[in-house]
């Protein structure tokens, strides 16, 4: 006789599981339509209905805790109900306001670089992706397969992609769930997994296939983990992923009007439209409603009955309590070298050359061998470290890489912190989850190209501008771009890589949340990044050349720019007598070249002969701009004290020395037409 397999489930968890499985849909369902009513213990009438992955966080009691005028009862689910994709209440899509998420919704394809990135130095940490045939459908998702080829399972953590085909998108249907099933799998596989597949649509069958599929994905990655960690893991492993096969709007109306829904693409989003004035979707509504047996799911109260909560972990196990979902509660400083070690010396300005990022590379190796032990930094970017000339990082750490290793290969290692793939979304949405996660990154990239990921910059901007609002989520490092090859100093390719309209587009965000930064020479660079990786909650973007250029000022001198903002630099102006110049030449630092000097005394070294062209200029460099540079602990939002800084003793005397000279505050850039007032920075030293 065979002998009989114990299924996944006993009795009791099918059930239990089963009913909280109804108890979500009907919340997920109520969240739709619902204004009131919403244990339908009366007949469902017009007023009860709205004009128009918080269930789970509602059911297992973290959305309640967040946010106590929601709680678990009858009033607490009217509230979730009205507040959903309602004006004034939350987005219809995963946002800031839901508990775990670090994810924007809306656009479409960086769940798998988010779950990656998330993943990343988090060992033990598992990072279940939902994919939807849709978003499978997108360049950034289908590179993102590849974030596995990046990951060791000795240090990182892993990711569980769960591909779900449903069909449909809006109105066509979902070209993975229509290839054949061998044209499928060979895709998968390809990638570097190990599918696995559950298809049905009968609930008590498909719980049962769920449970057992998720059971072995988790005893594979277990294993995987073990084996990197005892050393016994030469070769990159295949991860699992599991492939689920739903009918689209499963469980919802199965015909609307004679018109088939359910399984079809008119079952995307709201099936019954007219619910408000026409009473057969009405009744429609109603009925499905009731068919999730509500009144088995929940008291009379409106509070989940015990067993539908049994099986719930309990802590920071639940979906809206992860505290990595929550990155700022786990993000520490970094440890970070005096930048004033790295500096250039500048006896003359502008006698003497350096490549800016060169020597930042100096800084920002330091920077990762000191925080080796946290695993808590990475430099990302599209296979341009070595030619935005931050090749000192390579030093002391290697570029990530799982695959084959030639001998003819350099600098690639299993445990490397540099993240190179050639696909700007990828680099992007690996520092976005590292992030959002509670760690600190930088992203290289040519000026020209960081266009790619223009829409997902807009994404980031937004989660931060409303992360601010809610108090419960913590401050987490900002994303700090380093953009070189930039459109002045393209001295071999040309117009092809020229276009510096990033900045356009960043300063078009709220003031709050961005920075533009761009330093005229390799010691304001330093000054300008140290900055920058101390500071909380903002996308800073950081425009500097790589090619040689001028050094313009010694390192005090640099401090005191950068740190002031918009300056008058003294060496080049003829104004020193208090008279008013003729010739005001004001620029936006970026990489000055010696033929825009307009100088009428210049140094010996400089070209002389401007005097005739220029009488009595004064040359500036800066905007304006109320946020300046600051120094030492961590930079977050928050008021500046009038005088912060600004007036500190020593600043008026280096300005008599014809160093350096302050106009109003902040730092060169991102000015271009926005209104200092509406700018708040700050700075706060522990």
């Amino acid at each position: 006789m065979g002998r009989t397999e114990t299924p996944p489930l006993t009795s009791g968890e099918l059930a239990g599981l089963d009913a909280y499985w109804r108890a979500a849909n009907y919340l997920a369902a109520g969240q739709i339509y619902l204004l009131a009513n919403p244990l339908l213990t009366e007949p469902l009438r017009p007023e009860h209905i709205k004009p128009a992955a918080l269930a789970n966080t509602w059911l297992e009691g973290s959305y309640s805790q967040v946010y106590p005028s929601v709680p678990r009862d009858a009033a607490g689910m009217a509230e979730l109900f009205r507040r959903f994709s309602f004006p004034g209440g939350v987005p219809s899509h995963v946002a800031p306001e839901t508990p775990g998420s670090i994810h924007e919704g809306g656009e479409l394809g960086y769940s798998l670089a988010h779950a990656f990135g998330a993943a990343f130095d988090n060992p033990g940490l598992v990072v279940a992706c939902v994919v939807g045939d849709g978003e499978a459908e997108t360049g950034p998702l289908a590179t993102g397969w590849h974030g596995h080829r990046f990951l060791n399972p000795a240090r990182d953590g892993a990711v569980l992609p769960i591909l779900h085909l449903n069909g449909y998108k809006i109105a066509n249907p979902a070209l993975l769930a229509r290839i054949a099933g061998s044209e499928l799998d060979a895709l998968l596989r390809g990638y570097g997994y190990q599918p696995v597949y559950v298809a049905g649509d009968e609930p008590s069958v498909m719980h049962h296939q769920m449970a057992a599929a998720v059971d072995g994905a988790m005893a594979a990655i277990a294993a995987i983990g073990e084996q990197a960690r005892a050393g016994r893991g030469a070769e990159r492993p295949r991860w699992p992923l599991i492939v689920l096969r739903t009918p689209k709007g499963w469980t919802g109306p199965a015909e609307v009007d004679g018109l088939p829904v359910a399984g079809t693409w008119r079952a995307h989003q709201v099936p019954l439209a007219e619910v408000r004035t026409n009473p057969a979707h009405l009744r429609q509504l109603s009925d499905w409603l009731l068919s999730y047996r509500p009144d088995e799911l929940f008291d009379s109260q409106g509070r989940p009955r015990p067993e539908l909560l049994a099986h719930i972990p309990g802590g920071d196990l639940r979906l809206g309590a992860c505290p990595q979902a929550n990155g700022g509660l786990l993000l520490r400083d970094l440890v970070l070298p005096d930048f004033r070690d790295y500096a250039i010396d500048v006896g003359v300005p502008g006698a003497s050359l350096s490549e800016p990022t060169r020597v930042l590379g100096g800084m920002l190796r330091d920077v990762m061998r000191l925080n080796t032990g946290s695993a808590n930094f990475r430099v990302f970017g599209p296979d341009e470290t070595e030619s935005n000339r931050l090749t000192a990082l390579l030093e002391v750490t290697g570029k990530t890489w799982q695959e084959q290793i030639l001998p003819v290969d350099e600098h690639l290692a299993a445990d490397g912190r540099v993240m190179e793939i050639l696909s700007e979304h990828t680099c992007q949405g690996w520092l976005e989850g590292y992030l959002l996660t509670g760690r600190h990154g930088l992203f290289s990239c040519y000026e020209a190209f960081i266009h790619i990921v223009d829409s997902m910059f807009n994404q980031h901007a937004k989660w931060l501008k409303v992360s601010r609002a809610l108090p419960w989520r913590r401050p987490v490092a900002s994303l700090n771009y380093l953009l070189t090859s930039h459109v002045w100093r393209q001295d071999h390719n040309g117009f092809s890589h020229q276009d510096p309209g990033f900045i356009d587009h960043v300063v078009n965000k709220k003031a709050e949340v961005i920075r533009v930064y761009l330093p005229p020479d390799a010691n304001t660079l330093l000054s300008v990044a140290d900055h920058c990786l101390r500071s909380r909650d903002y996308v800073n973007v950081i425009v500097a050349g790589k090619q040689p250029c001028q050094d313009w000022l010694g390192m005090d001198a640099a401090i005191l720019h950068c740190s002031r903002g918009a300056g008058i630099w003294e060496w080049a102006s003829s104004d020193g007598d208090g008279t008013e110049p003729d010739v005001v030449h004001h620029g936006p630092a970026g990489d000055l070249r010696l033929p825009r000097l307009p100088v009428a005394d210049p140094p010996a070294h400089l070209p002389a002969g401007r005097a005739q062209q220029h009488p009595r200029p004064r040359l500036h460099r800066g905007g304006h701009h109320d946020h300046p540079v600051r120094h030492g602990g961590h930079e977050q939002h928050g008021p500046v004290s009038p005088g912060d800084g600004r007036d500190r003793p020593g600043a008026r005397a280096e300005q008599d020395r014809g160093l350096a000279a302050a106009a109003d505050g902040g730092y060169p850039g991102p000015a271009l037409g926005l209104d200092p007032g509406a700018r708040r920075g700050s700075a706060r030293s522990p």
